[in-house]
C-alpha cells in the first residue's frame, strides 16, 4: 500500500485502543492541524481510521475580568468598604463608601448593579446600607472567574451554565464553541502497517514548470476532500449602520433631494441661536452639549447675527414678542460639537454655505451628532441624524406626513404614527413613530416640523420650509429587529452579529 507522507504519518500516530485528539496529532507529526484533519478524512474514507466528534465550550476571561481577579468585584469592594463603615448598623452615604472602595468610572454603575442583586444589601436615596450575614468569600462569580483563572474546564459541570451566561451578560468571559475530533486506526489499518505502507509523493497543485516539462504525467495528486475542515477568513466588510445611511442618502437623492456638509464642531450660533433656541435654554448647558475649549469663531456675518438676537430679544412681526432672556455674542461664537445637523441646515437656508435657496430646493444629510444624553438600549452619545428639509411656496403638514410616508415606505416601514409636539423653532411641530418588528413597542425615530417666522426672517426665506431630523438607528433598529443600538454601535458591538446579518435591500 501506497500512501502520501501526511496519511501515512497520522497512521502511524495515531492509536487503535485510545482515541487521539487531531491536535496532539499535530504536534506528534508536526503537521498543522487542518492537514491532519484533511489527512484523517482521507484515511476514513479508505477503512483506515474512525473518527468520533464532539462539541467544546471554552470561557475566555476578558481583561476586564482580569483587573477583577486582583482588585475583586466592584460589588464586593463596595459591601466590604460599607462593613468597615460600619452600614451593617446604620445608613452611610454612597459617596463616602465609593471613595473607600476605591471605585472609578464606570466600576461605580458595575457595583450599584449588582450589590443588591446578590444579597450584599440595600442602596436607597443615596444611602447603603449592608448584610451583616452576606459572604462576599463565598461569591459564586468571583470563585468561576478564579477557577477558570486556574485552567478549569466549563465543560464538566464544574461551573454552573446559568452562572457562565451571568459573566458573559457582563462581558468577563466570552464563551466560544469548537469542534474536537478524535482519530482512531481500524483493524485493517493495524494489519496495513504491520504489512508495511509505502510513501507516496504527491503534490497538491498543478504548476507551470509541470506542464513545460511533462512532469504532470509521472507524479501522483492528492485528492481533494471537500467536507474537510478549513481556516476560517473573516473579511471586511462595510457596517450595516454604515449601508443603511448609504440605502438613506440614495432614496432622498432619488427624491430629488441635495446633499448637505459641513463642520462637527461648530459656533454656537449656528447650532442653537440661529433655531431660535434661548441662550438660556437647558438644552445649551454643560449637561447636555459638548463644549470645547478651542478659540471661538468669530467669523460670523454681523448683519445675520443682529437679525437673529433681534429674534431672541423682541421677536419678528407685529406680534412678535421674543424671550425677554440674556443673549451674549460671545456664547454665540464658542463652539461646540453639534447636537444635531440643523447646524448645516441654518448654514444652507442663510447663503452662507454658497446654496442656492430660490424655492423649491430640497437638501439633506446624514452625519454624526454628539449629545450628552444617558446611555440606554436607544441612547448613544453619539448617533447618526437624517437631517433634511424642503423650501417651496405653501408647505403644509400634510406635504411633510407625505415625504416621511415616501420615505419609510421604501425600507418597508408602512405603520408610522405622528404626534403633536413643541419646538422652539417649528410651529407646528410633531414626532414620528415606528413599531418595532419584534417587541411591537412604538419606538421613536424622528422629530419635525415647519420654521417658525422667528427663524426664517432672519435668514431672509420669505417661503415655507419644513424641515426634519431622523435618528438613523431608530431606522435599523425596526429595519432589522435590534432591541439595543449597543449591539450594532460602540465598544458593546456584537460582531458575530454583524458578521451573519444578512443585508437588507
Amino acid at each position: 500500500m501506497r500512501l502520501p507522507d501526511s496519511q501515512l504519518a497520522v497512521l502511524e500516530a495515531a492509536s487503535a485502543t485510545e482515541p487521539t485528539p487531531v491536535d496532539r496529532l499535530a504536534d506528534t507529526t508536526e503537521l498543522k492541524p487542518e492537514s491532519v484533519t484533511r489527512a484523517a478524512f482521507d484515511l476514513r474514507d479508505d477503512g483506515l481510521v474512525t473518527i468520533d466528534e464532539r462539541t467544546e465550550t471554552t470561557a475566555d476571561l476578558t481583561d476586564e475580568a482580569h483587573n477583577y481577579l486582583a482588585d475583586g468585584l466592584p460589588e464586593i469592594r463596595l459591601y466590604r468598604a460599607a462593613i468597615d463603615a460600619g452600614a451593617d448598623d446604620a445608613a452611610v452615604e454612597l459617596g463616602q463608601l465609593i471613595g473607600a472602595a476605591g471605585l472609578e468610572g464606570p466600576e461605580v454603575d458595575i457595583a450599584l448593579a449588582n450589590f443588591a442583586r446578590k444579597g450584599y444589601g440595600e442602596i436607597d436615596s443615596g444611602s447603603v446600607t449592608a448584610d451583616p450575614d452576606a459572604d462576599p468569600d463565598s461569591d459564586p462569580e468571583a470563585d468561576a472567574l478564579a477557577t477558570l483563572a486556574d485552567g478549569g474546564s466549563v465543560d464538566n459541570d464544574a461551573i454552573d451554565a446559568d452562572l457562565l451566561d451571568q459573566l458573559e451578560r457582563r462581558d468577563l468571559i466570552i464563551q466560544r464553541e469548537h469542534t474536537v475530533r478524535e482519530i482512531t486506526l481500524t483493524d485493517d489499518a493495524v494489519t496495513a502497517l504491520m504489512e508495511g505502507i509505502e510513501a507516496a509523493e504527491t503534490v497538491d497543485r498543478l504548476t507551470p514548470e509541470m506542464l513545460t516539462s511533462g512532469e504532470w504525467q509521472d507524479v501522483e495528486f492528492s485528492e481533494y476532500n471537500v467536507e474537510a475542515d478549513a481556516p476560517a477568513v473573516e473579511g471586511g466588510r462595510k457596517h450595516i449602520l454604515r449601508q443603511t445611511a448609504d440605502r438613506a442618502k440614495d432614496v432622498l437623492v432619488g427624491m430629488g433631494f441635495q446633499e448637505m456638509d459641513g463642520p462637527h464642531a461648530d459656533a454656537d450660533f449656528w447650532i442653537n441661536d440661529c433655531l431660535f433656541m434661548p441662550q438660556d435654554h437647558p438644552a445649551r448647558t454643560h449637561w447636555d452639549r459638548f463644549a470645547l475649549d478651542v478659540p471661538p469663531i468669530q467669523d460670523l456675518p454681523d448683519q445675520l447675527v443682529d437679525r437673529v438676537e433681534s429674534a431672541h430679544r423682541e421677536g419678528v412681526g407685529d406680534d412678535g414678542d421674543g424671550y425677554h432672556s440674556p443673549w451674549d455674542r460671545d456664547f454665540a461664537e464658542a463652539v461646540a460639537l453639534r447636537g444635531h445637523t440643523t447646524s448645516l441646515s441654518m448654514r444652507y437656508l442663510s447663503g452662507f454655505a454658497g446654496a442656492d435657496i430660490e424655492p423649491p430646493q430640497r437638501y439633506f444629510s446624514v452625519e454624526k451628532v454628539y449629545r450628552n444624553d444617558t446611555l440606554d438600549p436607544t441612547h448613544l452619545l453619539e448617533f447618526f441624524q437624517i437631517e433634511g428639509w424642503v423650501l417651496a411656496e405653501d408647505l403644509s403638514v400634510r406635504d411633510l406626513m407625505g415625504t416621511f410616508e415616501e420615505f419609510y415606505a421604501q425600507f418597508g416601514i408602512t405603520d408610522l404614527e405622528f404626534k403633536p409636539h413643541y419646538n422652539p423653532y417649528t410651529e407646528p411641530s410633531f414626532e414620528l413613530f415606528g413599531t418595532h418588528p419584534t417587541t411591537g413597542e412604538i419606538v421613536e425615530i424622528g422629530n419635525s416640523g415647519l420654521f417658525r417666522p422667528e427663524v426664517l426672517e432672519p435668514l431672509g426665506i420669505e417661503a415655507d420650509v419644513m424641515a426634519w431630523g431622523l435618528a438613523l438607528e431608530r431606522l435599523l433598529m425596526l429595519m432589522y429587529g435590534f432591541e439595543d443600538i449597543r449591539d450594532v454601535h460602540g465598544t458593546l458591538c456584537d460582531l458575530e452579529l454583524l458578521r451573519e446579518t444578512e443585508v437588507l435591500q
